[in-house]
């Protein structure tokens, strides 16, 4: 039976970071690779063709977030449902449910929307677009005749940024992953942080429809926090039954 029980000097050293490095870290990640700039030819063909695609940008958006963080033995567990609503530079939510630890609820879960809420409010998505003023792209050596595989290296050493691939559609127009690890760590408590995020074309247009995370944090160990989003409304339309059967299928 798994226990939420923990040693009082465990306690004290993790109650002790502010807002939890654990949140900071997976915050980012959250955060991180919502859109994609248009941009112009770049080293690599299959990211020029990719780049170069007129989208409509997200922008607006009501979405019920089921978020689910951990500790690799299960210490400190929990899960936030909550409705989200993005409108410009305003991210707004509001909790549904939740249960199991209330360190991970009240300083992970809910930690992680307050902050997204604040970088938000910052502007500072842009600092984490796909585009060529963040990373140079190359196309991978590696071959699957269902996917096309681009590598991602940043341009500079950043939290909001990921030193990995993003995995396109055969015809190189539909961005499927990302996945890699963030080129900066969060903090000097986080040693390393990795993602996986899905993407899905809901209606026309792109949006993030799960993340699965790792990072490793001084003294709480091996952490993960999984997210999926259901979508209700994109750019202020409401989300059609094609686009709901879409998303239910790619989690």
């Amino acid at each position: 039976m798994r226990t939420n029980s923990r040693p009082a000097s465990a306690t004290s050293r993790k109650d002790s970071m502010p807002l939890s490095v654990w949140a900071t870290a997976f915050t980012l990640v959250v955060l991180a690779l919502t859109t994609v700039q248009v941009a112009g030819p770049s080293e690599s063909s299959t990211a020029a063709k990719f780049l170069a695609q007129q989208d409509e940008p997200l922008t607006h958006y009501r979405a019920y977030r089921r978020m689910h963080a951990w500790t690799g033995n299960f210490e400190q567990e929990g899960w936030v449902d909550a409705w989200t609503e993005l409108d410009g530079s305003v991210l707004k939510f509001e909790i549904v449910s939740e249960r199991g630890s209330e360190f991970t609820r009240n300083k992970v879960l809910k930690g992680v929307l307050k902050r997204e809420q604040e970088l938000v409010a910052a502007g500072n998505a842009e600092r984490a677009t796909l585009s060529l003023d963040n990373y140079q792209f190359t196309d991978a050596t590696t071959h699957d005749e269902s996917v096309r595989y681009v590598l991602l290296k940043p341009k500079r050493k950043d939290v909001m940024l990921v030193d990995g691939r993003m995995v396109l559609s055969p015809d190189a127009t539909e961005l499927l992953r990302v996945e890699g690890r963030l080129s900066k760590n969060p903090s000097f408590w986080t040693s390393w942080v990795n993602v996986i995020r899905t993407y899905g074309r809901l209606d026309g247009i792109r949006v993030p429809v799960t993340t699965e995370s790792i990072a490793k944090v001084k003294f709480i160990g091996t952490s993960r926090l999984e997210v999926q989003y259901d979508y209700e409304s994109i750019n202020g339309r409401p989300v059609s039954l094609a686009a709901r059967r879409l998303q239910a299928s790619l989690r």
